[in-house]
């Protein structure tokens, strides 16, 4: 499926043609949410915050301590959301993942917004480290823990394949970027301890890992033997409530301080880079229909948890980073079904 809607035009380029699975995808989309209100859109995706709101109620009454929410998140992190994103990646070939067009869509827009928060934070005098926390903080989105779950079911598993890319940029460049400026900020320069850093930080994510090893065994053409199989979907289906839980207990132990400034990079994260990234995937590098929907409504998703990770790691503005977690969190209720409507 093709959007030559202006074949006159020759200054704007074509998008990418969809794979057959995408074109299925699209159609089967866009029958079942012909002119979608946006609360039809609500109520589909109000069952997903509904589970972070029961998490965050566990956290805030202390029926789940900081010290349990640590541990499932730990747990989710390793362990179900490995085997569903192995999963995922299992069936998919490297040509579905390997989608240029899309890549260069979703990382210049992306990009964009990096560059606009970060250009803000140093004319409002903020220094390399803190000025790279808040362009984190406006272009990671929650792919991992949200993103993939919610994406497939309302998308389809088709959805997938965009949603691996979105993952695999943000992972691979996102957060590498954010650990050479901030080693750069503090004088350390691009060094072999800087580039060792990054380099092992790569190899121990799981989900990297998880993408990889999925991919390979597709690669191979083996089928998954049925006890794995079954293994794989077992442990894999706990990743959607345990990770959505795990976010609402986190939730918990967040506050939303300095809220002219969270509320700055929550702006910049559900509105700015949702719009950044399709106005790249639509015009400026056009990908499939189906992949750039996909692509744009990943990037409307709230600040993810890891950001904050990062930032109390190194020392950086945790707090910030912490309070635009928990407004963005919140604020997304409303504005990721906004943005899907949008783009169905």
């Amino acid at each position: 499926m093709t959007m030559n809607r202006q074949e006159h035009a020759p200054a704007r380029a074509k998008p990418a043609r969809s794979t057959p699975a995408q074109k299925t995808a699209f159609a089967n989309w866009s029958a079942l949410v012909t002119n979608p209100t946006m609360a039809e859109i609500f109520f589909r995706t109000l069952p997903f915050f509904a589970i972070i709101g029961l998490g965050y109620w566990a956290g805030r009454s202390r029926f789940f301590t900081e010290e349990a929410t640590a541990y499932l998140t730990r747990f989710v992190f390793y362990f179900p959301l490995s085997a569903m994103i192995f999963g995922f990646a299992a069936n998919l070939s490297f040509a579905e993942v390997f989608d240029p067009t899309l890549i260069l869509g979703y990382l210049a827009g992306t990009l964009a917004v990096y560059l606009l928060v970060t250009v803000v934070a140093m004319i409002r005098g903020l220094d390399v480290p803190t000025a790279a926390v808040e362009a984190q903080c406006a272009a990671i989105g929650n792919v991992g823990f949200l993103g993939l779950p919610m994406m497939a079911i309302l998308f389809g598993p088709a959805s997938v394949a965009p949603m691996m890319v979105v993952l695999s940029v943000d992972l691979v460049v996102f957060s590498s970027l954010i650990v050479i400026l901030i080693n750069a900020g503090r004088g350390q320069g691009l060094g072999l301890a800087t580039l060792r850093l990054v380099g092992l930080g790569l190899l121990k994510n799981p989900m990297i890992l998880s993408i990889v090893a999925g991919l390979a065994w597709s690669a191979s053409a083996l089928p998954i033997p049925e006890p794995a199989n079954n293994f794989l979907t077992i442990l894999g289906g706990a990743a959607t409530p345990g990770a959505l839980f795990a976010i609402g207990a986190s939730l918990a132990s967040k506050s939303a301080e300095r809220v002219h400034i969270s509320g700055w990079l929550s702006f910049a994260k559900l509105v700015l880079h949702p719009a950044c990234v399709a106005l790249s995937v639509l015009w400026l590098i056009p990908a499939a229909p189906f992949s750039a929907a996909v692509a744009i409504a990943a990037a409307s998703l709230p600040v993810a948890g890891n950001v904050y990770m990062l930032a109390q790691h190194y020392g950086v503005a945790p707090h910030r980073a912490s309070a635009a977690i928990f407004i963005s969190t919140v604020v997304s209720i409303v504005t990721v079904p906004a943005v899907i409507a949008w783009v169905s």
